[in-house]
């Protein structure tokens, strides 16, 4: 993984935007409808290199393929593993009975929240058999795709996301298991193999984990211990997967799941910090853009981070349309590195931009924006903290 060894570097944390007729040829994939699948992979292959020249054109160092063959960060992952079927009914939002939406309903019933979901499919997936890993075809198209992509820019780096196992069984319901546990490790096994061909391809591996930091606004029926307890399982299980997988390899990913909203209920870092440490991982990426935590950057002085580690901190945030002042984001950099050095600090977002297909919440004349005030204001923290 490479370090800012002599300025901050940039990446972000994996979606964005994807041109609207992809989004169109992607639901009619969804809804069965038949599809050109030759002209498909064509489509989403010049998606993939636009977007990685687009990243690399805009000063990011380390750069993905911006998700452009996913429908969802999450959702992708039914379609690689068996003992995963459509059942009957459809699939209800894991949001609609939080923290959240029990003290601020009328916001989350309102048309502005609405639009965030209109477009997003709710097919219902459940486990009904053992899980094993089937995806390699589709991994093998989307890792050449982006080997391809990558060729003649000049990118520092490239790293590939993939979802997490308590991602799939939060939302996948188990039908076939004993238990969650077993169930989670079941998914954890299967997902191992999507992870170990990331890293064998010669990319850094981003391990995508909402749900660790998510499962508090989930559930208000459990107390931060209850949850903490369900997470130290989850990061068991994860760890299970990437056992053999070199650290420095790793970037793990931890976000709320909420965009746009009050979001007083987010469990806060200093209750969950010492979990997302334990994942094996070489590098760590969290929300510390948004007004609900950027106080944070504190809890990680008492968090007390190894010194082989790295921190991806959010500079930029997808939960407000405003385009951050890149004098901000060198603030906020700085801060981080008065943490942990500059050299182990990350310039990042908060989040995704485009965490599921059609997402319309940042326009992307915006996200652009937004990505170019956190390259500036990289510059901005560079020069100061190397003194140039």
């Amino acid at each position: 993984m490479k370090t800012s060894t002599d300025r901050i570097l940039t990446t972000h944390v994996g979606s964005l935007p994807r041109p609207d007729d992809l989004f169109e040829l992607m639901l009619s994939r969804m809804d069965g409808k038949p599809v050109d699948e030759k002209a498909y992979a064509e489509r989403v292959r010049a998606a993939v290199a636009d977007s990685v020249r687009q990243q690399v054109d805009a000063g990011l160092d380390v750069v993905n393929d911006g998700e452009m063959g996913k429908p969802s960060f999450i959702t992708y992952a039914s379609s690689r593993l068996d003992g995963l079927a459509t059942a009957e009914g459809t699939r209800p939002s894991p949001f609609s009975n939080t923290r959240e939406t029990r003290d601020f309903p009328e916001y989350y019933q309102s048309a502005i929240a609405e639009q965030v979901s209109a477009r997003r499919r709710r097919a219902l997936i459940v486990c009904n058999g053992p899980i094993k890993y089937k995806g390699h075809a589709a991994l093998k198209s989307e890792l050449d795709t982006l080997k391809a992509a990558l060729a003649g820019t000049g990118a520092t780096e490239a790293f590939m996301p993939a979802i997490a196992p308590s991602n799939i069984e939060t939302t996948t319901p188990n039908r076939y298991y004993p238990s969650d546990e077993a169930y989670v490790f079941a998914i954890a096994e299967a997902m191992r193999e999507e992870y170990k061909a990331i890293v064998d391809a010669g990319f850094l591996l981003q391990v995508d984990d909402p749900f660790l930091v998510t499962y508090y606004i989930m559930r208000p029926e459990l107390s931060i211990a209850e949850c903490r307890k369900w997470g130290e399982v989850r990061v068991e299980a994860l760890n299970e997967a990437l056992k053999g997988i070199p650290a420095d390899r790793v970037r793990f990913h931890t976000c709320y799941s909420v965009n746009m909203g009050p979001r007083v209920h987010d469990m806060q870092l200093k209750d969950i910090v010492d979990l997302i440490l334990k994942v094996n991982a070489g590098a760590y990426s969290f929300e510390a853009a948004n007004p609900r935590h950027e106080h944070e950057w504190e809890d990680w002085k008492r968090a007390k981070v190894p010194d082989d580690k790295v921190l991806l901190p959010g500079v930029i945030t997808q939960s407000t349309v405003l385009v951050e002042h890149p004098e901000l984001v060198a603030q906020r950099l700085e801060r981080f590195a008065s943490v942990v050095g500059r050299e182990r600090v990350i310039a990042s977002a908060d989040c995704g931009f485009a965490s599921f297909a059609g997402s319309n919440e940042v326009h992307p004349s915006i996200v652009w924006a937004k990505l170019n005030a956190m390259v500036e204001g990289s510059r901005i923290a560079s020069a100061k903290l190397w003194k140039k």
